[in-house]
């Protein structure tokens, strides 16, 4: 069977992060979301999604195929009633679309002529930015438990302190010498050629990706995730780094999602919980208004390649949009549209082709390759922005 994974209608409340990639390859827990699907379906998937982004993530249609919203994060439950799909077949939960069987062939999709299949079961669904962090926890638990059942861990060094230690997990390659890794309240997973620094203490859950680092003497509270060959200093609380990122210095962050490529200067702080308790409000793109998120802790999303400089203030609840520098003393605005170039004294544009020029250089310096198709998804992305930079 041919599996595709499309936005759904949740996509415009997952933005900034959805600017430069599909719903599917958001991280949660340790995976991505397509990673978490072709694991467990054992295959691969491709993607409907923005036009400007299917150069890079195409979509693939055969004669038969399953089109599964990608907002959604697989269960067993839901998996079988997938895998079992046919023709002229959907599964919703409520009103929303789970997934649905099509052909070539078919003209149309009509769901009036679709047999319904009512999914009852609870089910995660990212419908915005926050519930990354705040679904955080319950996905490292499923991925722990799909990655490694069956499997047994890398030796742990005697030198390590571990407390639960059946639900720490070490792949191959792990550097890791004195520490505290405590699973109590969930499972630690270390990816490949991972490196623990000295004097780190972590709690579950988290996870760790492939040739990431924590540097000496961090302390980090689960949930956390550390996408591949992200580097982290200092105090860490409910975060989700989605991968390629520097926060390498002292500085607290928490209940915050930073996209890719993303740097956090030294003593870089965000606040999580506003002096008064009340409800955080959060920038809605959608509404292109503030709206209430439901959440008392709630810090900051961050999009791909935005960068803060030393000594930077984020206050409770605030949005960084794509390829922003912010600088300078005392808390900028809660909202800082992609491509800004500035801090709480003001703000100008972040020229695209300085912009690019700067990508170019920290994504050479990970050994990745800065494409000429992401180079046009950043001129796409600064043209659409270009109606929230007034400044």
């Amino acid at each position: 069977m041919n599996y595709i994974l499309f936005d759904g209608n949740t996509r415009m409340g997952l933005l900034p992060l959805t600017y430069t990639k599909p719903v599917a390859d958001i991280r949660i827990g340790i995976l991505t979301i397509r990673e978490k699907w072709e694991n467990i379906l054992n295959t691969t998937t491709t993607t409907i999604t923005e036009e400007y982004l299917s150069e890079k993530f195409p979509m693939v249609e055969l004669e038969e195929n399953i089109l599964i919203n990608a907002s959604f994060l697989p269960n067993d439950t839901l998996v079988e009633m997938i895998k079992g799909l046919k023709q002229d077949q959907a599964i919703f939960k409520n009103e929303e679309i789970i997934a649905f069987f099509t052909s070539e062939t078919q003209e149309e999709v009509s769901f009036d002529k679709y047999e319904i299949l009512e999914f009852s079961e609870d089910i995660i669904q990212l419908k915005n930015t926050w519930d990354i962090f705040s679904f955080n926890g319950e996905a490292i638990e499923a991925d722990f438990k799909l990655i490694t059942t069956g499997r047994k861990s890398a030796p742990i060094p005697d030198t390590v302190h571990c407390i639960n230690k059946d639900q720490i997990f070490l792949e191959e390659g792990v550097e890791i010498e004195i520490g505290v890794l405590n699973a109590t309240k969930g499972p630690i997973y270390i990816g490949k050629h991972a490196l623990v620094m000295e004097g780190s203490m972590i709690r579950g859950p988290f996870a760790m990706g492939i040739h990431s680092v924590v540097k000496m003497g961090s302390k980090i509270y689960g949930p956390t995730t550390l996408g591949p060959k992200c580097k982290v200093g200092g105090e860490v609380n409910n975060v989700v780094m989605s991968g390629y990122c520097s926060k390498g210095h002292e500085g607290y962050l928490g209940n915050a999602v930073i996209g890719e490529w993303c740097n956090l200067g030294a003593d870089t702080n965000n606040s999580n919980l506003k002096n008064t308790y009340a409800e955080v409000k959060m920038w809605d793109f959608e509404k292109e208004r503030f709206t209430k998120t439901g959440l008392q802790f709630c810090g900051l999303i961050m999009g791909d390649h935005s960068k803060s400089a030393i000594n930077t203030m984020f206050n409770t609840g605030t949005v960084v949009g794509v390829s922003s520098n912010i600088y300078g003393s005392n808390f900028p605005r809660n909202f800082i549209p992609s491509f800004s170039w500035g801090g709480a004294a003001g703000f100008s544009t972040y020229q695209i082709e300085k912009a690019k020029t700067t990508a170019n250089l920290v994504i050479n310096r990970k050994n990745e390759d800065f494409t000429e198709q992401d180079q046009k998804i950043l001129d796409h992305v600064y043209e659409t922005t270009k109606k929230y930079r007034n400044f």
